[in-house]
């Protein structure tokens, strides 16, 4: 594929939620730095450049921007144990060895379930311990257990995707759009608008067929947006599991018209969205308050993750953040 065939100018995507920003964010870009520093996540001084360059505290003090700043703390390790991982997943020598690649997801599940720490384990897995503990010293292990499953969707996208460029296999459109949606880790983000701003939304609400559709398109735009952004960098890795990759490689489009009509599906999605959050139902005043804030939490997180993906250099080099070996 030839990266010259990229338009210069990404499409235009609707974004019509407000941009905010966590009152903490300059706290925790410094906050950010010590956390890869004190559990020692990188290899080299360039690895932390491009980690500063990359801008991740700015997607967590975007995407949950009422939180305290302990909550944020926490929601920004996760972000930056995510992003780290997946740059593993995508573009290191595992991205093409599922069964490694399954036996590291498999280690990390087991430590979020509360596994005992080994001299075996990587600094990722240590990560994790803490991340764990500090997340049960405010919520419930009822909430906590819920992230862990969405983490097990994330972790079979990821081990699908690794199968794929195995076997060199490029995804058709529905098929890429449905590994993407849990590859992209958003249900996991999703989980901690609940947890790190303390929003306690009874089970019958938070499985609500609306509430769940919006959680869904929510998922659908990111990835989208996502998959516009990132399509200059995947398409240089050799990495197919993108929507602008999948319909110029298997519909003979070319690169500007795949884009364009990722951007109307984005867009389209984005409409869809805000139709549909009128028909939701009246709860009861206590209850409507608390989801009217969740939902606000969604919109947060697909403007935040648009501000950020618009000035991070994580998607401007192919150079990708190394972790501490395994």
């Amino acid at each position: 594929m030839d990266k010259k065939k990229l338009p210069a100018i990404l499409p235009d995507m609707y974004c019509p939620f407000p941009s905010q920003i966590n009152q903490y964010s300059e706290s925790l870009k410094d906050y950010s730095i010590e956390w890869a520093i004190r559990f020692k996540v990188l290899e080299t001084e360039a690895d932390y450049k491009r980690f500063r360059q990359a801008e991740f505290s700015f997607l967590a003090a975007s995407a949950y921007p009422s939180c305290q700043f302990e909550e944020l703390k926490i929601a920004n390790d996760w972000i930056c144990w995510l992003l780290l991982w997946d740059d593993q997943c995508d573009m290191s020598e595992i991205s093409k060895q599922p069964k490694v690649l399954e036996a590291f997801q498999n280690r990390f599940l087991h430590i979020l379930q509360g596994a005992e720490i080994t001299s075996k384990d990587i600094a990722l897995s240590h990560v994790l311990v803490d991340f764990r503990r500090r997340i049960l010293e405010i919520e419930s292990h009822e909430l906590f257990d819920t992230f862990i499953r969405t983490v097990e969707r994330y972790f079979t996208g990821s081990l699908l995707e690794a199968k794929n460029r195995l076997n060199e296999i490029v995804p058709h459109l529905d098929t890429c759009s449905h590994i993407h949606m849990l590859s992209g880790a958003v249900e996991t983000v999703l989980d901690l608008i609940e947890i790190c701003n303390h929003l306690y939304l009874p089970e019958f609400v938070r499985n609500n067929q609306i509430i769940d559709e919006l959680k869904m398109m929510t998922n659908k735009i990111i990835c989208w947006s996502n998959d516009i952004f990132s399509a200059p960098k995947e398409l240089q890795s050799g990495d197919v599991h993108n929507l602008v990759i999948a319909l110029h490689h298997h519909q003979d489009l070319s690169f500007a018209e795949a884009m364009q009509i990722v951007a109307q599906m984005h867009n389209q999605e984005v409409e869809k969205m805000l139709d549909l959050e009128k028909s939701i139902p009246s709860f009861g005043e206590e209850v409507d308050s608390i989801l009217a804030q969740y939902i606000s939490g969604l919109h947060s997180w697909i403007r935040g993750n648009y501000d950020w993906s618009s000035r991070s250099a994580r998607y401007q080099t192919v150079k990708t953040i190394e972790i501490a070996k395994y």
